[in-house]
């Protein structure tokens, strides 16, 4: 059963209000004044907050100012609820991150309404999805119940990419937001010598594709499988939809899409710093923490010494030089094109 916290100085009004919501099923807590609402806030499990603007000891705007300071609380969904309508009391909520605004006088039915709603927007923002096509379609599916965005389509199609094809192009104009299924890519650029630098790797569960998407403009790097992929595109459309038609839905979205940026700046950090072994070394962890499934036993991937040397930023004859010296010290073991890492602490620790 969800708990409702009712703040209301007004006793008719607040018990009114709190048979309503018991005739829905919800427990409601209530408060007369906005210093015993907040009270009640920080010490109960709390699913929602109505609450009344004009109120003596302090107003609907200091309870909500004080929750937002309180990590504990600022996540609890707000709603207003006052007699005054004026255009510049509804701006005013909304600034201070009120969820929703409720006018007296009221139906039962407008305030059962506002309060699923709010419930269920975030029921869908505290959930977390998976990381697959099924995840990805579950969020779709559950944020086109909100009102906000409801012409999102259902065309989200899987395709197989074969191992070394592009899935985009430096100066090409993007047509949507990719997310990998399954499979292995490399983001990379190209000088004018025709050298590549990765720019990035991405595994099952990554979104690629997307900053070009909000700069509007073309695409500063390459994307190309590293195995067989599936991968699925989101439509452009729908794209701009999540990020700018709903602000807590915009939010949790974003950070969905930027599981990476901090790993991507801590890389290029380490490139400009870093000797030529220590950045193999750390190309090498950096593909196991990135691939590697099962913990207990050894990481093995084949890998092309041309784009293990565009992941460090050196030739490929450097890279099969180094790689050979970690096999006679023990580091790592290779059999063809593959290689299995043997001592993942020594390259983790590798001195510079």
């Amino acid at each position: 059963m969800k708990t409702i916290l009712l703040i209301e100085d007004n006793e008719e009004m607040r018990e009114n209000t709190t048979e309503i919501l018991e005739l829905d099923k919800y427990n409601v807590l209530t408060a007369k004044n906005g210093k015993l609402g907040v009270e009640l806030a920080q010490n109960n499990k709390i699913d929602l907050i109505i609450c009344d603007v004009m109120m003596p000891v302090l107003d609907g705007y200091g309870v909500l100012h004080l929750l937002s300071k309180n990590p504990e609380t600022a996540s609890i969904p707000f709603i207003f609820l006052t007699a005054k309508a004026e255009r510049t009391d509804f701006r005013k909520g909304m600034e201070m991150g009120a969820d929703d605004y409720i006018t007296k006088p009221f139906d039962d039915i407008e305030l059962l309404k506002a309060v699923a709603s709010r419930l269920k927007k975030n029921e869908i923002l505290r959930s977390e999805f998976s990381k697959n096509i099924d995840g990805l379609n579950s969020f779709f599916s559950e944020v086109k119940n909100i009102e906000d965005l409801s012409k999102l389509s259902d065309d989200r199609k899987v395709k197989t990419i074969k191992k070394k094809e592009h899935i985009f192009a430096e100066g090409n104009y993007p047509n949507g937001l990719y997310f990998i299924n399954k499979g292995k890519v490399k983001t990379f650029k190209t000088n004018s010598d025709g050298k590549e630098f990765i720019t990035g790797l991405f595994k099952e569960g990554d979104f690629i594709g997307y900053t070009a998407l909000l700069e509007d403009g073309k695409y500063n790097e390459s994307a190309t499988t590293l195995e067989d992929s599936e991968i699925c595109l989101v439509p452009k459309e729908d794209f701009f939809e999540l990020i700018y038609k709903n602000a807590e839905v915009s939010k949790k979205f974003i950070k969905m899409l930027a599981d990476n940026l901090t790993e991507k700046e801590n890389a290029l950090l380490k490139l400009a710093y870093n000797s030529v072994r220590k950045r193999i070394a750390e190309a090498l962890i950096e593909l196991k923490n990135r691939y590697q499934k099962d913990e207990a036993k050894k990481f093995s991937m084949s890998v092309l010494r041309e784009d293990l040397a565009n992941m460090a930023g050196t030739t490929s004859e450097s890279t099969i030089r180094t790689l050979s010296d970690f096999k006679e010290e023990k580091l790592i073991e290779i059999n063809g094109g593959t290689i299995t890492i043997i001592n993942s602490e020594k390259l983790e620790n590798m001195k510079n």
